[in-house]
């Protein structure tokens, strides 16, 4: 670190002590010049002012620290290819606020050019804690369409930590949908590929109450210099930050800190960032410079291959039918599905019970957030199969007998109108057929039911059978 005082008296008393920092400077600056627009140039490039260059490192002066955010976060890496192809890829810039260091207020910012991404290996540190649960990994986090962008995502940034544009990467949604689990699979992933690096992961509470006791101990500088030698910082429900202003501009300067030193800051929360309140507007706009992906619930096909990789994993050996029945009535939480799956092996343990179609009901009744079960799919077909006399198996064939056809409408028609599937899962049930047949076949149903009385008394019946079920 270069020391502020002696920055402060080269700036105001002798400004050319140092002639190769402004020869080197003009150089990176005819570099920028072709890279920008002369508006651009002249308002953001011209005032920076060359000072010294002390161990391969380039100080430069910017009016306002304003001015230097807008630097890093506009024109971080035309700045930065300049310096580096003027200066040598283990070259430093870094940049002293003039207002701050006329008032003696704040350190200098250092930004490091590295190579192809490389930090090295860290001298003198000792190693820490990086409390990730080893349960957590991408081989177990089950992709859908709800969440594919956040895990392709997090497996770049783990490939390439601190040197993606995914950083910060931001990642949200609701609870129970697999947020903590991923951000630290890819804590997991990156401690694997690249044992050196210092990955922590920590909730925004624990942070709070960390940053708290160090006040208390008078140990603040310590807590933040710690988090400063961090490779991969993950903090979970940064949301939880609201209100608490001095926990904020802590996180802020650590933020800045790891940002520009290009380590890997990854965040959750329940909401995107725009949405966050009791945050500071500067937080925020940090939030948004990398990518921000949210995580949706799972479709009903993720759902099931949850609920079959689970069952795997606990050694339980469920039915097609009861797997279904769990995912048509647990829509909306991950953690239900699995909390569903633990609280039914420990009842059929601790009673000796056989894992059935009644235990299933009772233990989802209590477990769905909702705390309404409706019928899956196969119960209406059971009910419709068993009412006009036909085979279950029957009816999701690929045929085109009347018959058939005419049941295999009504169990669509049905099951659109007592189930919460998509048309495409109630498509996919009968034989893999598309959403377009499902919506035809509910249509042609609601069509005949004007005029024909034959179909209007077997819906009717079918309809008393399926709410006696209910």
């Amino acid at each position: 670190m270069v020391d502020k005082l002696k920055v402060k008296l080269i700036e105001k008393q002798d400004p050319d002590v140092n002639k190769d920092a402004s020869f080197y400077w003009k150089k990176c600056l005819s570099l920028i010049k072709e890279q920008v627009k002369p508006i651009t140039y002249n308002t953001w490039f011209s005032p920076i002012v060359p000072l010294q260059i002390e161990n391969k490192t380039l100080i430069v002066q910017v009016p306002t620290q304003f001015f230097w955010e807008w630097i890093e976060e506009h024109y971080h890496s035309i700045l930065i290819k300049s310096v580096q192809n003027v200066l040598g890829t283990d070259a430093k810039i870094s940049f002293v606020v003039k207002e701050e260091v006329e008032n003696e207020k704040s350190p200098i910012h250092f930004v490091e050019i590295k190579n192809n991404g490389t930090n090295g290996k860290k001298e003198n540190l000792p190693p820490i804690e990086s409390n990730l649960n080893p349960r957590y990994q991408f081989s177990n986090f089950i992709q859908g369409e709800g969440n594919q962008l956040a895990r392709a995502t997090g497996l770049a940034i783990s490939e390439n930590p601190g040197e993606t544009s995914f950083n910060p990467f931001f990642v949200y949604g609701g609870v129970g949908l697999g947020k903590t689990h991923l951000i630290q699979a890819i804590g997991n992933r990156i401690k694997e590929k690249f044992p050196d690096k210092r990955v922590l992961y920590i909730s925004s509470d624990d942070f709070t109450r960390k940053f708290v006791d160090a006040i208390q101990n008078n140990q603040a500088n310590e807590f933040q210099n710690f988090y400063r030698t961090l490779d991969v910082l993950i903090i979970d429900d940064i949301q939880f930050l609201s209100g608490k202003e001095k926990t904020q501009d802590l996180f802020f300067h650590i933020f800045n800190n790891l940002h520009q030193s290009r380590k890997q800051i990854i965040l959750s929360s329940d909401k995107p960032p725009k949405e966050l309140k009791g945050l500071d507007d500067r937080l925020i706009s940090r939030f948004k410079w990398g990518l921000q992906a949210d995580i949706q619930p799972p479709d009903f096909e993720t759902r099931v291959a949850i609920l079959n990789s689970k069952a795997q994993e606990f050694g339980m050996n469920l039915s097609p039918q009861l797997i279904e029945f769990i995912s048509t009535n647990i829509t909306s939480n991950i953690r239900e599905l699995e909390g569903c799956l633990i609280k039914m092996l420990a009842t059929a343990t601790i009673s000796s019970k056989e894992i059935d179609m009644e235990l299933t009901k009772k233990i989802v009744k209590e477990i769905a957030s909702d705390k309404k079960i409706s019928l899956g799919i196969d119960d209406i077909t059971k009910i419709v199969c068993e009412f006009l006399s036909l085979p279950e198996n029957k009816i999701r064939e690929k045929t085109r007998k009347k018959e058939i056809v005419f049941a295999r409408q009504i169990a669509m028609y049905l099951s659109k109108e007592y189930t919460s599937n998509s048309l495409k899962t109630i498509g996919l049930y009968f034989g893999g057929k598309d959403h377009s047949t499902v919506i035809h076949a509910y249509n042609q149903i609601t069509k005949n039911l004007e005029s024909d009385i034959h179909l209007q008394e077997i819906i009717e019946k079918l309809r008393s059978k399926i709410e006696m079920v209910i």
